[in-house]
């Protein structure tokens, strides 16, 4: 339990995770964006925190070198799981913003596992799929 609280116990660490897994963000400028509104040096130490402790991968853009593309890793991937439990939990005692996400993890918890998990060991973009940001609150 300490290595993961150590790893992913800070608020900026889930929501990283989480917007890459559901929304399929990969790059500074979209977690800039997001809703809950990070400080540019928080984020950069989290990307970097999570780069070192191997949940995800940062690589230079093919197109543009001076710009990074994170990626999960393996380890990252094996969060689904848990992320998806955390989602159904804060949705059973709390009112939250998330129905669409949630009645598509209810609906049938494996199939949501294995798109999340096929997504990114293709390495493919989740765009296609990115859910509301209000929808993962």
């Amino acid at each position: 339990m300490n290595a993961s609280v150590e790893m992913l116990g800070d608020r900026w660490s889930l929501l990283i995770i989480r917007d890459m897994m559901l929304r399929g963000f990969r790059t500074f400028k979209e977690f800039m964006e997001c809703y809950e509104g990070i400080a540019t040096n928080i984020l950069a130490d989290r990307l970097r925190k999570l780069t070192e402790y191997g949940v995800i991968d940062a690589r230079a853009d093919a197109w543009d070198g001076r710009k990074l593309i994170y990626t999960l890793t393996e380890k990252g991937i094996d969060l689904a799981p848990v992320l998806t439990e955390m989602v159904l939990w804060a949705a059973d005692h709390e009112e939250t913003g998330n129905q669409t996400l949630v009645q598509l993890m209810r609906k049938d918890k494996e199939k949501f596992l294995a798109s999340v998990r096929s997504r990114w060991v293709e390495g493919q973009s989740a765009t296609e799929s990115k859910v509301s940001p209000k929808d993962t609150g």
